[in-house]
């Protein structure tokens, strides 16, 4: 299985959310659409941690450098 983008993350959270709001689910289903919204956002968040990691920022001299917080 191939990792989804962010993008396809983000729209998959955007569908969760749209389903939830609808007044027919039930609240089962309401049940595993919080746990599926869960997973993407822990999905998105650990990808981010790792886009982060990989930056790098440029100093006044030239030299990159690992970006910190």
């Amino acid at each position: 299985m191939a990792k989804e983008t962010l993008e396809e993350l983000f729209e998959g959270l955007d569908e969760v959310i749209d389903t939830m709001e609808k007044p027919e689910v039930s609240l089962e289903e309401s049940f595993k659409l919080y746990h599926r919204g869960m997973e993407l956002l822990k999905s998105c968040s650990d990808r981010l941690d790792k886009i982060e990691k990989k930056m790098l920022i440029l100093d006044d001299e030239g030299e990159t450098h690992e970006f910190e917080q």
